[in-house]
């Protein structure tokens, strides 16, 4: 559908813009939460129950109410809520994991009117004009922008992502008043400083909210992966992008978590290369994107090439972050224990107090994971067996919040790059050998170009 009507108009909801308007919808949030605590200790009282704090704020009703109002919002509050669905995992209350999990793709779009306005200001009153098919109806609604298929007068096709109004000035308040939400939530201890990792947040979001930025970063790994065809980047289109729209050619493809119901062998390759991307952006490239979300990567099924997307969250990396990862790998790959765990240590990954107070339970989490490293073929992203174990062992170090340590930023960012990629695996039940891609990454100079992934065979090739 082109230029105008709306199909779904239930997903149609126009963007808080002023501070006062988003604070609003805090307070409506936290009003509303509120009288659902109060309802549902009533209800427990009534039953004959000493209510606790948690239990009534975390009820399904409150869970539905923060992740409605995130998801109108917007902006920084739901970006934060995608990224630590991503990033804790199995580590959230299963309440909370579950308000999260639902922001990654509950997105409503802005109505036609308000779109119209931002473009008019982007690009002035007559950019219709500019275009011969412009789909109001975007293709993707995510936290920041939505993205909107166009064909100009000379024929380019593009991916256009527009952001919503008032996303760069409510960063700051946003992050905020989520930090309070996890504050008042009592799952944060008081004594951790969180306010470095806030900062960080505040500036990385910023970087993303700054379109002409994504698109120089966009530029330099179309550069970087010029010469490898298993991954297709789109190119910028410069005449239609500001900092607040970014254009670029639009690249067929399908969810690459369609990839779930491809053969074996598919899975493997294309979890193949996404690590080995990794790898190139962690030890050679000097830069990653760092935001692992599932809708930043598409599948092309006819010729097997992953196409990338989204890299507003593309970040330098530095040499001694990359060092730090060499380190734990070379320990890891020898099966030494009290070497990871010194490595893990002298990164920041662990603090001391943890090893102090804990350390038997750290040296047995870091034998499985070893064990599991030093298994000979395929690792099987699928068979998650393990990963009981270490909840089971990571219980008591993750109950003493006197432990609780937060790690350089730079490793915080790293890091959810990884897991998220590990997760995505998982998701696929991919089986790649990745201690041999481990071992041949430390054989290979880290300023060097490593090999690149061979080309991902077709859907049905039996290659």
């Amino acid at each position: 559908m082109s230029d105008d009507g709306d199909p779904d108009p239930g997903r149609n909801r126009a963007v808080p813009r002023g501070r006062l308007s988003r604070f609003g919808q805090f307070g409506r949030l936290a009003g509303g939460v509120a009288g659902g605590m109060l309802a549902e200790g009533a209800r427990r009282i009534a039953d004959g129950e000493r209510p606790r704090v948690r239990d009534m704020l975390l009820t399904p009703g409150n869970v539905g109410r923060v992740a409605d109002r995130l998801s109108h919002l917007r902006g920084a509050a739901m970006k934060l809520g995608q990224m630590i669905s991503m990033d804790a995992g199995d580590m959230l209350p299963p309440e909370l994991a579950d308000i999260m999990a639902r922001l990654r793709d509950r997105a409503h779009h802005m109505p036609p009117a308000q779109l119209q306005q931002v473009l008019a200001r982007e690009w002035g009153m007559d950019w219709r004009r500019r275009f011969t098919r412009f789909d109001a109806t975007p293709l993707a609604a995510a936290s920041i922008g939505q993205v909107h298929r166009a064909i100009t007068r000379d024929g380019r096709d593009l991916a256009i992502k527009v952001q919503y109004p008032g996303v760069r000035e409510s960063i700051d308040a946003d992050v905020d008043n989520v930090a309070t939400l996890l504050r008042v939530s009592r799952l944060l201890p008081r004594r951790i400083d969180i306010a470095p990792l806030l900062a960080e947040a505040k500036r990385q979001l910023a970087e993303e909210a700054d379109y002409a930025r994504e698109g120089e970063q966009m530029t330099r790994f179309g550069a970087l992966l010029a010469d490898r065809p298993a991954y297709v980047v789109p190119v910028l289109d410069r005449e239609f992008t500001t900092e607040r729209v970014l254009a670029m050619s639009y690249v067929a493809g399908a969810p690459i978590e369609s990839l779930a119901e491809a053969p074996q062998d598919e899975r493997d390759r294309a979890m193949h290369a996404l690590i080995d991307l990794v790898l190139g952006e962690l030890f050679a490239f000097g830069l990653m994107q760092t935001d692992p979300n599932f809708g930043n990567y598409r599948y092309q099924p006819e010729s097997g090439r992953l196409v990338l997307l989204d890299f507003g969250a593309a970040r330098a990396v530095g040499a001694g972050t990359s060092e730090a990862y060499r380190r734990l790998i070379r320990a890891g790959l020898a099966g030494d224990i009290g070497g990871v765990r010194d490595a893990a240590l002298a990164a920041g990954f662990l603090g001391p107090e943890a090893v102090a107070r804990h350390g038997p339970a750290i040296d047995r989490m870091i034998a499985v994971i070893v064990g599991e490293l030093g298994r000979a073929g395929p690792f099987d992203f699928g068979d998650r067996a393990f990963v009981g174990s270490l909840r089971e062992e990571g219980a008591a170090i993750a109950a003493d919040q006197a432990t609780w340590h937060l790690p350089p930023i730079d490793l915080l960012f790293v890091q959810r790059k990884i897991s998220g990629t590990a997760l995505l695996a998982a998701r696929l039940k991919a089986r790649v050998d990745v201690r041999a891609m481990l071992d041949a990454r430390l054989r290979t100079d880290a300023g060097e170009t490593p090999r690149p992934a061979e080309p991902l065979a077709p859907a049905g090739s039996g290659s």
